[in-house]
């Protein structure tokens, strides 16, 4: 959602005529509204795109062994694989993943069942930004893993994003 720095989105500040909201000769209040609902459309279900391809495989064997040295470094997760062993982890983390990107995408039916589930993802961003810090020489310029976990900061924002506008709904709805 577009926000000034109070944090309102801009299409709904108070005061603002629609000369205000006039940019680059194209850019009415109306426009930019829309701008911002399909960016947030964007946001929300690229997000739940990329949770239910990742999730997905993790019910792989490549992918399994693929995150088995972060997962092993992690004081976060590393009990895991004596409990469940390397697949049965794996799976477990796919279940996770997918079911926060199929509560997600709930938002048009069930906003605070969405919210849970952006509030589900923050959790394995934060965990999976965790391996940046827990695993050794992830930074380091030839390890793949490095950029690839950087990726995550995105969608951490993705996540806080869709999660304060489902809440915002979830909210409106109740007071209705």
């Amino acid at each position: 959602m577009l926000m000034n720095e109070s944090t309102t989105p801009l299409h709904e500040s108070p005061g603002l005529g629609a000369r205000d909201h006039f940019a680059l000769g194209w850019f009415d209040a109306k426009r930019t509204a829309r701008l911002d609902a399909i960016g947030l459309a964007v946001l929300r279900y690229g997000l739940v795109a990329l949770m239910l391809l990742w999730g997905g495989l993790k019910f792989t064997t490549m992918e399994a062994e693929g995150i088995r040295p972060l997962i092993e470094h992690s004081p976060f997760m590393s009990w895991m694989y004596p409990a469940f062993g390397v697949r049965g982890a794996s799976a477990i983390i796919g279940v996770i993943e997918l079911t926060a990107a199929i509560l997600v995408a709930t938002r048009r039916f069930k906003p605070s069942l969405s919210a849970i589930g952006s509030l589900l993802a923050c959790c394995v961003f934060l965990v999976t930004l965790s391996f940046l810090v827990t695993t050794p020489g992830v930074l380091a310029p030839d390890n793949p893993f490095g950029g690839f976990l950087m990726k995550d900061i995105i969608l951490l924002g993705a996540a806080l994003v869709t999660a304060a506008e489902a809440l915002a709904s979830a909210s409106r709805v109740r007071g209705r």
